[in-house]
């Protein structure tokens, strides 16, 4: 079989990057074809088919940095109110061995109002009046575990499945498994509110041993989200295709000599991808010409809620246009505080998430009632996570410590059941009270994917010799959340 009829094999049979690796051991001819040769020989980012008809085609994953109190926010505890400032009895404490950064201190009850909202009763504090409009639209996890009580380490876990770095975030094993939907767009973005670049930064949304070219594309918030986007004034589109013509070809040589380098293959794709760009991504991100309706509904109008306002109204813009990922980051402008810059309430628990709150409550509820208006809910996901909860004790008298063992995140959309609460916490809401029902990162990503239309257990890449797999050697698809 000579290179031609290779290639010409590999294009038919829909053979791409690790499926065509994992081939070269029982396709004669092939010897020790790599995933970056096959690389060479279709588009990395091409449309792939999944592995079963999946109910949705987007992602839009809402990280809440620095652990918001959902004690404070979702899970209402009357037992927790009347043991306030007593000692943890131990037998809430079984089975924790882990201990927090300040120790056991005393329990610490929340100071809001709380009540049940919609058809299905989901309990809600004051913090959150408008997302509790959504009640029936969300469907509550209220069993999520983690592993590591530290930010870093548990926000890498939140996003890749491992806690150290090195790893495929989840967008990036999506973006591989099933390409892009729209060529002039990156299928991965990652949006942030903040005066600066999420903690921890680009590992974050890494493509780690999989092709550089699924890994996540940043954008700025502000007014230009995309760097150097725009043609210098003096250079003809004429001149900039002869220009990406030669580097191709550069690069093209390079890569032919050095196989193995995805960076190098990841450039060439982005070099390409940037000159369609600048036709397709101004629009998108360009939320100027919304209505004022919509700017009201996203909370722009408002200095508090108005910056992540404007990221969620791209998000949305960036899933009407086909990207599948999109990540986006919370964080405190520093014109709102200088002091706080997330959720992360060791003290003032109060102001931290009073402020936290009227900033992302407004914005969430547009954009779920934003997409659902637009019949785009049925095929997005929104998923509202943290790298862990926060503790049933006090610490520093106002605020509290880091708790892996038992919290709340959420999901809205496409395939999942509406109104729904799967799992609880313990009465005090340190721990999940059903261990059979705790629900880890490598269930929330299994059951994402599944959403998706992907098999966790089928979604591989050769890294090494060994076949590797979003969810390492753990995860479940959690069914009870199914509709």
């Amino acid at each position: 079989m000579n290179n031609d009829s290779r290639r010409d094999f590999l294009r038919k049979s829909g053979v791409y990057l690790g499926g065509a690796a994992a081939m070269s051991g029982v396709i004669p001819g092939l010897g020790s074809f790599s995933a970056a040769h096959a690389a060479d020989l279709v588009d990395p980012l091409a449309l792939k088919g999944p592995h079963f008809p999946g109910k949705i085609k987007s992602v839009i994953w809402l990280h809440q940095d620095g652990a918001p109190s959902t004690l404070d926010l979702y899970d209402y505890k009357p037992e927790l109110i009347k043991l306030a400032g007593k000692e943890v009895p131990a037998s809430f404490l079984k089975g924790i061995k882990t201990s927090t950064q300040g120790g056991v201190g005393k329990l610490y009850a929340s100071k809001r109002e709380w009540k049940q909202h919609g058809q299905s009763g989901a309990w809600f504090s004051d913090l959150l009046p408008n997302l509790a409009k959504q009640a029936d639209h969300m469907t509550f996890i209220k069993s999520s575990v983690t592993v590591g009580a530290t930010h870093d380490i548990s926000i890498l876990k939140l996003n890749t499945g491992d806690l150290n770095p090195g790893r495929p975030s989840l967008g990036a094993w999506i973006t591989y498994a099933l390409g892009s939907a729209n060529k002039d767009l990156p299928p991965y973005v990652v949006l942030y509110n903040g005066d600066r670049e999420p903690q921890a930064g680009s590992v974050n949304w890494s493509s780690g041993f999989l092709p550089a070219v699924y890994q996540g594309t940043a954008f700025r918030p502000g007014d230009s989200p995309i760097l150097y986007l725009d043609r210098p004034e003096l250079r003809t589109a004429q001149q900039q295709r002869k220009s990406l013509d030669l580097l191709k070809r550069l690069n093209s040589a390079g890569a032919e000599r050095y196989p193995s380098d995805s960076e190098l293959r990841a450039r060439i794709q982005s070099y390409e991808l940037a000159d369609r760009m600048q036709a397709a991504a101004p629009a998108a991100v360009d939320i100027s010409k919304e209505s004022a309706a919509t700017k009201e509904m996203y909370g722009l109008n408002d200095k508090t809620s108005q910056s992540y306002g404007e990221v969620l109204l791209r998000a949305r813009r960036l899933v009407e246009n086909g990207v599948r990922f999109v990540q986006v980051v919370s964080a405190v402008p520093q014109s709102l505080d200088s002091e706080r810059r997330n959720w992360d309430a060791h003290d003032e628990l109060e102001q931290n998430h009073g402020l936290l709150s009227k900033m992302v409550d407004k914005p969430i509820a547009g954009l779920l009632a934003d997409l659902k208006s637009r019949g785009l809910l049925d095929s997005t996901l929104v998923v509202w996570a943290s790298e862990f909860g926060r503790t049933s004790w006090g610490e520093s008298g106002s605020g509290r410590d880091h708790n892996p063992w038992g919290y709340t995140q959420w999901m809205a959309g496409g395939g999942l059941k509406a109104g729904f609460t799967y799992g609880e916490t313990d009465e005090i809401g340190l721990q999940t009270a059903d261990k059979d029902k705790a629900m880890d990162t490598y269930d929330l990503h299994a059951t994402i994917l599944h959403l998706m239309g992907l098999d966790h257990l089928k979604t591989t890449f050769l890294n090494n010799g060994r076949s590797e797999r979003p969810t390492v050697v753990y995860g479940k698809v959690v069914k009870d959340l199914l509709a």
